[in-house]
């Protein structure tokens, strides 16, 4: 078993090994180089229209279609890697930019229907105010990601933001069908002109919110280091300026097909971060606080094979792999699927897995001991259907730990780091085959569970006894 050791991440940072003078001055050096590349679109939008000589009309059908459904995809890519990121490590920052990568997607599409003369022969009004509202509503969750959330706000909110994703979806869809069936106040015509005060008014909040994005990200970057952050902080200023520019350009020209470049580079800088950043763990770098290193009260279980390494050494490798898969092909659903638990790792023959991870489960403890309970009585139909295989013992136990992203480009993982890890790895090892021992902490949150005492256990690393029990049985909820 690999040993557990308390501790904290420490947290990146873009110094390297340079003195702090020299580092400061080349983040300086980088801070001016990458403004002085944001401000050169908004220049070049306000060169082209202060000079109506040189901002000339091009209208390009197919042209507009592909960019701006290529946007989409990029966008929708985006929002689906972020999403699938945010759910598993519940964290709200990266489930906002999910949010606001998936509404820039989506009204993206709606828009890419309204190029002439491709899919409909005339534009609606909401397939043309599609791309302004979408972008709009990106720079409030734009806005709502840079919050830091503690554990248990995070937890309430990721279960609003699933269905604000939903809903948000079911507008998309509902905007897109008002807008085919061309019914009031998305029917024919151009819609509203990007100049009346209802648009002016919408797209200058919209600049205002992704700017203090775009800040927040830049000072996440300087604190953190990382690609990410600096990715996600040019965007928000590429979209403001998109914003900028769908307001003040005449459709068709020059300075209107800008907007269009604008959002597709904003989705390719990120996509291209998270792609430059180590497989685990991608959207690390975006990670609130307390993803990367947050105190939870948690139960850890720890399972593994009495006599897997006698078994191991008698036994060929393929045999010995069979045994594993078809042990873990019942143990695992009893813990993940039955119980909510989060399987940390499989070490060999080892299982460490944690309940309470995300901060969403007050009942862990419990959740842990059946977890622990059904795994045995699971496993024993594999091991009595095959006689020498080795059997399980579990170990439990409760307290708090840190949940951290531990490592770098090469290995990355999130993990649990504390002493009530150690524990439940000493205790494990304490078990009888077959059985589950929990520890005093642990027993003190399972009310009514039946155990018989093991004593007081000498543990490898721990100054004082530690008492420990083995479960029985658990009290029925539903009785």
């Amino acid at each position: 078993m690999a040993e557990h050791t308390a501790g904290g991440p420490r947290a990146p940072t873009p110094t390297g090994g340079a003195s702090p003078a020299a580092a400061t001055g080349r983040t300086r050096r980088r801070l001016a180089l990458g403004a002085v590349a944001l401000v050169l679109p908004l220049v070049g939008l306000g060169v082209l229209r202060a000079s109506g000589g040189l901002d000339h009309q091009w209208q390009h059908d197919s042209t507009h279609f592909w960019l701006v459904l290529g946007a989409a995809v990029l966008s929708a890519v985006t929002a689906y890697g972020t999403g699938a990121a945010a759910v598993r490590r519940g964290d709200v920052r990266v489930m906002y930019v999910s949010l606001a990568f998936l509404s820039s997607a989506g009204f993206l599409g709606l828009h890419a229907l309204a190029t002439p003369h491709m899919l409909l022969d005339a534009a609606s009004a909401g397939f043309n105010l599609a791309t302004a509202v979408g972008i709009a509503l990106g720079s409030l969750f734009a806005v709502a990601s840079v919050r830091e959330v503690d554990a248990a706000r995070a937890a309430a909110e990721m279960r609003q933001a699933r269905l604000l994703r939903v809903a948000l979806l079911v507008g998309m869809a509902a905007w897109g069908v008002l807008s085919l069936l061309r019914l009031p106040p998305f029917g024919e015509g151009p819609g509203p002109a990007s100049t009346e005060p209802p648009m002016v008014a919408v797209g200058a909040v919209a600049v205002v919110l992704y700017a203090v994005a775009a800040v927040t990200y830049v000072r996440l970057w300087l604190r953190r280091g990382g690609l990410l952050p600096a990715a996600m902080a040019a965007s928000m200023v590429l979209l403001a300026e998109a914003m900028v520019a769908i307001v003040v350009a005449p459709n068709w020209r020059y300075s209107w097909w800008e907007w269009h470049v604008l959002m597709l580079v904003a989705f390719v800088l990120v996509a291209w971060g998270a792609q430059q950043s180590w497989h685990e763990e991608r959207y690390a770098d975006l990670y609130t606080a307390d993803t990367l290193a947050g105190r939870r009260e948690m139960t850890i279980l720890f399972a593994d094979l009495k006599g897997f390494t006698t078994f191991s050494e008698q036994h060929d490798a393929a045999e010995v792999t069979d045994m594993l898969n078809a042990y873990f092909s019942v143990a695992i659903p009893a813990v993940v699927r039955r119980h909510g638990g989060t399987v940390d790792r499989l070490i060999g023959d080892a299982i460490m897995a944690t309940f309470n991870r995300l901060g969403d489960q007050p009942d862990h403890a419990r959740r842990a001991a059946q977890a622990g309970l059904d795994l045995q009585v699971e496993t024993a139909r594999i091991a009595e259907a095959h006689p020498g295989w080795p059997r399980f013992r579990v170990g439990v136990n409760s307290g708090e730990v840190v949940v951290s992203v531990l490592g770098g480009a090469g290995g990355r993982t999130h993990t649990v780091i504390g002493d009530a890890v150690n524990v439940a790895s000493r205790i494990e090892g304490q078990a009888p085959v077959g059985g589950v021992a929990v520890t005093a902490d642990t027993l003190a949150l399972l009310p009514g569970a039946v155990v018989e005492p093991l004593g007081p256990l000498d543990l490898k690393g721990k100054g004082e006894p530690v008492e420990a029990y083995v479960l029985r049985a658990l009290p029925d909820d539903r009785t």
